[in-house]
C-alpha cells in the first residue's frame, strides 16, 4: 500500500498482539472480583479497546467518551469532550481506556470527570506511553509500551483521520 506520507515502523503486528495479551491478562488479575467499566476515548482507542476487551478474562462494562485535544501534529490545550458515556459510573470502578497518554491534558480531564462522577475508582490504561511530553502530572496504571518523542500512526492512532488502519505502529516523516 502506498502512503501520503513517509512511515517507519516501530512496533509490529505481532509485538501489538503479545502486549496487548500481556496486559489483558494483568488486568484480569487486578480486578478479578472487582466489577470494571471500560470506557474507551474516541477515537484513537477503538482499535486497541477492541482487542484488549478480548484479552481480559471478565464481565466488563463497556462505554465510551469522545474528547479531542489535537489538530495535525499538535495539542490545543483545551480539551473538547464532543460525546459524553451513557452509562452512570457512581460507586464504579472506572478504566480509561486510550491509545497514547502524551501531554496528559486529555486524560487528566477525564480522569477529573469520572471522580466528579462518583466513581469509585479511576484507573488508565494507555497502548502507548510518550512521557518526555507529560505537561500535566498523569500516568498511565497499565500500558502496552513507552516511546519517545516522536509522531506515531497507526493501530488507532491518526494523522488528521488517516493511517488509523495500520496493524502497526509507525514513525510519520514528516518534511519540514
Amino acid at each position: 500500500m502506498e502512503y501520503q506520507h513517509k512511515i517507519n515502523v516501530m512496533i509490529s503486528k505481532d509485538e501489538i498482539v503479545e502486549a496487548v495479551k500481556k496486559l489483558g491478562e494483568r488486568i484480569t488479575e487486578d480486578y478479578r472480583n472487582k466489577p470494571v467499566v471500560l470506557v474507551g476515548v474516541l477515537k484513537g482507542s477503538f482499535i486497541f479497546m477492541s482487542d484488549l476487551v478480548r484479552a481480559i478474562d471478565l464481565p466488563l462494562n463497556l462505554d465510551f467518551i469522545h474528547a479531542k485535544s489535537y489538530i495535525g501534529t499538535q495539542s490545543v490545550g483545551a480539551v473538547n469532550i464532543k460525546m459524553d458515556t451513557e452509562l452512570d459510573v457512581e460507586g464504579k470502578n472506572v478504566l480509561l481506556v486510550e491509545d497514547i497518554l502524551d501531554t496528559g491534558r486529555t486524560l487528566s480531564v477525564l480522569k477529573e470527570t469520572m471522580l466528579a462522577r462518583g466513581a469509585n475508582d479511576v484507573k488508565i490504561a494507555a497502548f502507548l506511553d510518550k512521557p518526555a511530553r507529560r505537561i500535566v502530572d498523569i500516568t498511565a496504571d497499565y500500558s502496552c509500551f513507552t516511546i519517545e518523542d516522536r509522531f506515531v500512526v497507526g493501530y488507532g492512532l491518526d494523522y488528521d483521520e488517516s493511517y488509523r488502519n495500520l496493524d502497526f505502529i509507525g514513525e510519520v516523516v514528516l518534511d519540514n
